[in-house]
């Protein structure tokens, strides 16, 4: 089982709505800012970006890797499909990609996502997306969870070292037989640096409009970035 499929069992049960919920009302005031009218959302995940977009009449489409979590957005209706963006033919005013999509990348493989996404948009369309900050990785993400319930044991394990996030996850789940069956998988994250990313993206064509500091599990230091950037 590919490691964003086994996340996606987990993630109902990680209690992230509230920072999430936050994160995609920061992305949808930008998207209104922007009078954006027609927006892709990669790494869509189950489609509640999609889903307020749509309420906000933007025309939407999503893209995700994981196939269980496409399967969940087309049980809503929602236009989605389990494809790499290089793949996606049709153009866009805005591309979104939203809670650590770019974190999931090494450098090479980011390089790469950059310019797809260019190319994505029309003349002038925007990108949008959030990364990590060290801190985020450092202080907040690094650590353990485990989580029990009465069908489910969910065990969670972050190592951040050499500016990677290694997360391990375990999943126990009860049959109806009274015996568990167990799934083990893990994702990693790359910490990218601020100006390492603004570089990037102005090789790729973009001009960075804005970077907003994000407060999102800490007010002690921001633990994401939010870039705006334009094509």
């Amino acid at each position: 089982m590919h490691s964003l499929n086994l996340y996606s069992k987990i993630e109902p049960y990680l209690n992230f709505q509230d920072e999430i919920e936050e994160l995609y009302d920061a992305f949808l005031k930008i998207c209104e800012e922007l009078k954006v009218k027609k927006a892709i959302d990669i790494g869509c995940g189950q489609g509640e970006f999609l889903l307020q977009l749509q309420e906000m009449g933007i025309e939407t489409f999503g893209t995700d890797l994981s196939s269980e979590q496409v399967k969940v957005c087309k049980s809503k209706k929602l236009n989605v499909e389990c494809i790499d963006i290089e793949n996606v033919t049709d153009k866009f005013d805005c591309a979104t990609a939203i809670f650590d999509v770019l974190n999931y990348m090494d450098k090479k493989t980011l390089e790469k996502f950059v310019q797809n996404t260019y190319n994505l948009l029309v003349s002038e369309g925007y990108f949008i997306f959030d990364i990590n900050t060290l801190y985020g990785f450092e202080d907040v993400a690094d650590g353990s969870l485990n989580i029990n319930l009465e069908d489910k044991f969910i065990a969670i394990d972050a190592v951040f070292s050499e500016k990677i996030l290694t997360t391990n996850i375990v999943l126990f789940s009860s049959e109806d037989n009274g015996k568990y069956t167990k799934e083990e998988d893990f994702i990693t994250q790359h910490f990218h640096e601020k100006n390492a990313v603004k570089k990037l993206l102005d090789k790729c064509g973009f001009e960075v409009k804005q970077i907003i500091n994000f407060h999102l599990h800490s007010e002690e230091k921001p633990d994401k970035l939010i870039f705006i950037c334009q094509k």
